[in-house]
Order: structure tokens, then sequence, then C-alpha cells
């Protein structure tokens, strides 16, 4: 049994070992000529301001929670509503249906919540 991923191994192997040595190749072979222009940090075309090293306030790490929340209750939802015809036609589409809206209710509470304590102004 185990014998049957050898192949799946070996093709993990040499794609590794390809990728390994095409950068190393690239790296020895390619051309070096590093200059103030291409060292500098790039931000858009624009010339950077300040350092690259100011800190995040809280807010931002939140904004980020609350998106992480969103898109994992679409990925919940996603196969909810491809199967949701099958549910229809064992006869458990109401019970399906109840749980999917208090999931989303439950979510649309934390969202008001998030809202109301201003998670989501920008300053």
């Amino acid at each position: 049994m185990l014998t049957d991923f050898i192949p799946l191994l070996l093709t993990m192997v040499l794609a590794g070992g390809l990728a390994f040595t095409l950068l190393k190749a690239a790296e020895l072979l390619g051309p070096r000529r590093p200059n103030y222009i291409k060292q500098r940090a790039y931000e858009s075309g624009m010339d950077p301001v300040g350092t690259a090293r100011e800190r995040y306030t809280v807010k931002f790490y939140l904004v980020a929670m609350i998106f992480i929340v969103f898109d994992v209750e679409v990925v919940f939802l996603y196969p909810w509503a491809v199967s949701y015809h099958d549910f229809l036609d064992a006869g458990a589409g109401a019970g399906v249906l109840g749980v999917v809206v208090l999931f989303i209710l439950i979510l649309a509470i934390g969202l008001l919540y998030d809202i109301k304590k201003g998670g989501l102004e920008f300053d």
C-alpha cells in the first residue's frame, strides 16, 4: 500500500530538485549589475516616503480578522448552496435552511457589534 505513493514521492523530489537547480543556475549564470536604482525599494513607481519599519495599528489587524471571518463564511456557504437541491429532494430542506439562516444571523450580529464598536472606521 505504501508503495503506491512511490511515484508521487519521486515526482515531488524531481520537481523540488529541478526548481532548486534552476534557481541556483540563474543565480550563478545571471548578470550581476547592481546599482542604486535597482536596490532601492519599489513602491508603485513613487519615491519611498519614510521608513519601511513603521508599525501598523491594531485596527488594521482587526479589519483583517473580520475579512477572514467573512471569507470563511463564504467557504462554508458555497457547498451548502451547491447541494441545497439534494437536501430538498431528501425532505430536509427546511431544517438545513434553518441552520444556515442561524449561521448567517450569528455572523450578522457579530458584524453589527463590530460596526457599533467602530471596528470598521478608519482614521
